[in-house]
Parts: structure tokens; C-alpha cells; sequence
């Protein structure tokens, strides 16, 4: 199957739609030039609405942190934006629902195989990070991200940029200090020319 044909049956994806309080509705950003890959949990409710990838305050941290644009994150050929899962699964008790395991399982892979030059994952996310660094699945998210030279520069663990997130990042100045400089330099040296 080429990749206009896989993604078409993506953005007809309803396999979970029984289990979403909103219905189905893939959100993900595609194309198989893309170099960098953010592989999020699961879409907010604003981006269910919009169709937007992280147009949210979320998103607008994250572009901070990666020192992008609005233009340079949301161009394709730069990014691929591949949640876990690609619908908004609804609220829980403390924030959104995790991702439905479905999308995963039925998408994940096929949509990873059509991705040949990545340089950097950026990882956002238990779930994520469960599946795309396996082993690392029962540490702690403070102590993976202060290892994240480990896994540099093909992978980065981050915290969420959700503002809910605020106290781990007060909590934590070295983020910012010595991580965030690295991250934008990475993001420049592999979108530049």
C-alpha cells in the first residue's frame, strides 16, 4: 500500500468510535520527507475541534521549546506528528483519557515504516514512551529526562508542555537551563540546509 492510500484509510479510521464520547476524528500530521517525529499520547479536545496537531497551549510550548515557528512546525516535510492515539479519547478524573490501544496497534507501525529520515523522536508521553523506548517503561519521568543524553540524538524524552506541567517544571530549572538549549540547536542543525 503507497502512502496516500494508507493515509486516507487513517483519516477514515473508526475502529475506536464506539468508545469516544465525540466521535471519531484522526488528527495527525504526515509526510514521509519528514525529519523530526513527535509522538504525543493523544489529541486535546481543542484539537479534535480544530483538526489541528497541538493547537493548543500545549502546542504553543512546544514550538517554544523546539525553537520553531508556527509555519516550521506545521510544515510536513519537517514534522510528523503521530499521537498514540489519533482521536481524543475524553476526560478522566485528572485530565484526558490515556490514547485507545486500537490506533496503535492497527496504524502505528505501517505509518513508522513510510517515515525513512527521521533524525530525532521527541517523545511525549508514558505511552509513547513505552513503545518507542520500551525498556525505559518503569522509570520515573524526572530521572528520563535528566538521562536524556542516553538516548541523544536520535530520541528525547520531554515532559508534557501542558501548563499542568507548571509545578514539575518550577520543580526542575535544570530543564530549561541545560536541555532546552539543546533541543532547539538539534531541531536548527536538522532542518537547515
Amino acid at each position: 500500500m503507497n502512502t496516500r492510500q494508507l493515509l486516507e484509510q487513517v483519516s477514515k479510521c473508526v475502529i475506536c468510535a464506539p468508545h469516544l464520547p465525540l466521535g471519531a476524528r484522526p488528527v495527525i500530521q504526515f509526510n514521509p520527507n519528514a525529519r523530526i517525529l513527535i509522538a504525543g499520547q493523544a489529541p486535546g479536545i481543542k484539537v479534535h475541534e480544530t483538526g489541528v496537531p497541538f493547537n493548543d497551549a500545549s502546542g504553543n510550548r512546544l514550538r517554544e521549546w523546539l525553537g520553531l515557528t508556527n509555519d516550521e512546525f506545521y510544515n510536513e516535510n519537517n514534522i510528523a506528528i503521530l499521537p498514540m492515539g489519533f482521536c481524543y479519547p475524553g476526560k478522566g478524573r485528572s485530565g484526558d483519557l490515556p490514547p485507545r490501544k486500537e490506533c496503535a496497534s492497527a496504524w502505528r507501525e505501517k505509518l513508522l515504516a513510510k517515515l525513512p529520515n527521521i533524525e530525532l523522536t521527541i517523545i511525549l508521553g508514558k505511552h509513547a514512551q513505552a513503545y518507542h523506548l520500551p525498556h525505559t517503561k518503569k522509570q520515573p519521568l524526572t530521572q528520563l529526562v535528566k538521562s536524556w543524553r542516553e538516548y541523544w540524538p536520535s530520541y528525547l524524552v520531554l515532559p508534557h508542555p501542558s501548563p499542568r506541567n507548571n509545578i514539575w517544571l518550577k520543580k526542575n530549572p535544570w530543564f530549561a537551563q541545560e536541555v532546552l538549549p539543546e533541543i532547539s540547536k538539534r531541531v536548527i542543525s536538522i532542518l537547515t540546509p
